[in-house]
């Protein structure tokens, strides 16, 4: 049995708009489902990242613990105080939340019917993030040679692999995943156009020539 609260989990800045990850599901080890905390130090800031779960099949239930947020999927828009359950069964439908009070958190819960669960390829590439923010290189690299080995044909693990080589230095490595991450999704393309990332490569005509069609 594992015992802990979610204000000793560390919040970690993802995004560009507030969100705060915390990461439960790895904290705890939890290995059969998705699970994961997010949180909002201001009113205003992005409580549950705008997205969709079309790509990876899952289906998921947000939980308000505490707070007020403000969720949107689709076009609609659902007032959602602490305890309330949303649950989307569409991997397609976009769902996003902002805080309405500061220190919102929202707990995601979520999984691809019929399939054993695997932990998500952005989970690992938020994991590396926060590893290098702290000067934590070795353990970086472990973490996206992890999903690597996860998820080989993976466009958003190369891409995040991309990311990390250049800014590691490792450029021809960067050029060659980020390559393929183009190949296997196009939309990749206008990502490493305004990535600060990539700075080190920018003006390598071989990168020019990845951002056009």
């Amino acid at each position: 049995m594992k015992v802990v609260h979610l204000a000793e989990i560390e919040g970690h800045a993802v995004g560009k708009d507030g969100l705060l990850w915390k990461p439960l599901r790895h904290t705890l080890g939890v290995e059969a489902f998705g699970i994961n905390a997010y949180t909002a130090e201001k009113a205003g800031d992005e409580v549950v990242e705008h997205h969709d779960e079309t790509k990876l099949g899952h289906q998921e239930i947000y939980v308000v613990v505490s707070g007020h947020a403000t969720f949107h999927v689709n076009d609609e828009e659902i007032d959602a105080p602490a305890g309330t359950c949303i649950f989307l069964d569409d991997p397609r439908e976009r769902r996003g939340a902002v805080a309405v009070e500061p220190g919102t958190v929202v707990l995601a819960v979520g999984g691809k019917p019929g399939e054993a669960y695997r932990v998500s390829p952005w989970e690992f590439s938020f994991r590396a993030v926060v590893a290098h923010r702290a000067g934590r290189i070795d353990d970086a690299r472990a973490i996206v040679a992890e999903a690597r080995e996860v998820y080989p044909d993976n466009g958003g693990v190369l891409y995040n692999a991309a990311c990390f080589e250049a800014l590691l230095g490792e450029h021809e490595a960067a050029l060659e995943d980020l390559a393929h991450a183009v190949e296997l999704d196009a939309d990749f393309r206008k990502y490493a156009a305004e990535d600060d990332d990539f700075t080190s490569i920018r003006n390598d005509p071989r990168f020019q020539a990845l951002l056009k069609p």
